[in-house]
């Protein structure tokens, strides 16, 4: 999931283009996207579509972001768009882990409501001082949360933190980082809202990918190529994990707990990162699956 693209869930002329797209996830937007009295409106639109035979068959996974617990919003966003093909629901600004426990049991709820097999899993937005806080315990709160995506704007804006200031945005980053690694679950950046400013989005996105973060999302369809490619391993890379790995299965076979490769000391840490790439680049086919 290198891209994920935001489309609000009240412009369904978007939703064809959105599918057409080389992002490797689409985001439905009822929150932020939505202006407050097309709320109903744009709930019962997305749900439409999400029940169509255009939701199905695309590749691509599909999340939807709801509406925050303490509105008036959420549950009726979660009954309508808990639906077959639905991967991850967004939970935005969650307070507490018996939020994060709500949620899960709403979504249950829904999934068995509307003869859902796979109940989506959970995506949950770290976007509050108290959430960066509580980012491990509200990510490790139940095994449906699977990913904790940053929201820089609703996190620094408000506090007067500049959006762009490199050492703020690398200690939320690397926070985040820690706290779904302590989780066990992925960790997603967010948007980076200045369209025009390529060279920003780019670098943002290699700094989080640095830090370990597995895609970032897109607001225009024109950053779906620089994240999809920032995010991919390179050749070089592959190379690396591939010797690795290789070396590793050979050191397995004699017992060795560390060993050398072009070099470098290599041990199980490192071996669990080659591994990454190569489970990487082989779901994006760029070396085989055997």
């Amino acid at each position: 999931m290198r891209s994920k693209l935001f489309v609000p869930a009240s412009r369904p002329e978007l939703f064809a283009k959105a599918l057409a797209s080389a992002a490797d996830s689409l985001s439905f937007d009822l929150e932020d996207a939505v202006a407050e009295p097309r709320k109903d409106e744009a709930r019962a639109v997305l749900q439409a579509f999400l029940e169509s035979d255009a939701a199905r068959g695309h590749g691509k996974a599909i999340i939807v972001r709801v509406n925050a617990l303490d509105t008036a919003h959420c549950e009726k966003d979660i009954a309508a768009v808990v639906r077959e093909g639905v991967h991850l629901i967004n939970l935005p600004k969650p307070g507490s882990v018996d939020e994060v426990l709500h949620a899960v049991n709403a979504i249950g709820h829904a999934a068995r409501a509307n003869g859902v097999a796979q109940a989506p899993a959970l995506l949950l937005n770290i976007e509050t001082p108290q959430s960066l806080r509580m980012a491990a315990s509200l990510a490790s709160a139940h095994p449906s949360v699977k990913g904790l995506q940053l929201g820089l704007g609703d996190l620094f804006e408000p506090y007067g933190v500049h959006r762009r200031e490199r050492a703020a945005v690398e200690q939320a980053l690397f926070a985040v980082r820690m706290a779904a690694a302590e989780a066990g679950v992925f960790a997603y950046d967010g948007a980076f809202a200045n369209i025009k400013d390529v060279e920003g989005f780019r670098a943002e996105a290699e700094l989080s990918r640095r830090l370990g973060f597995l895609g970032k999302t897109c607001i225009h369809p024109s950053q779906i190529d620089i994240a999809n490619a920032v995010y991919q391993p390179s050749a070089s890379e592959i190379e690396d994990a591939l010797k690795v790995v290789n070396a590793a299965a050979q050191a397995e076979q004699t017992a060795v707990g560390a060993w050398v490769v072009d070099g470098k000391m290599i041990d199980k840490p490192f071996v669990l990162r080659a591994q990454s790439i190569v489970a990487s680049a082989r779901a994006l086919g760029l070396i085989d699956g055997a």
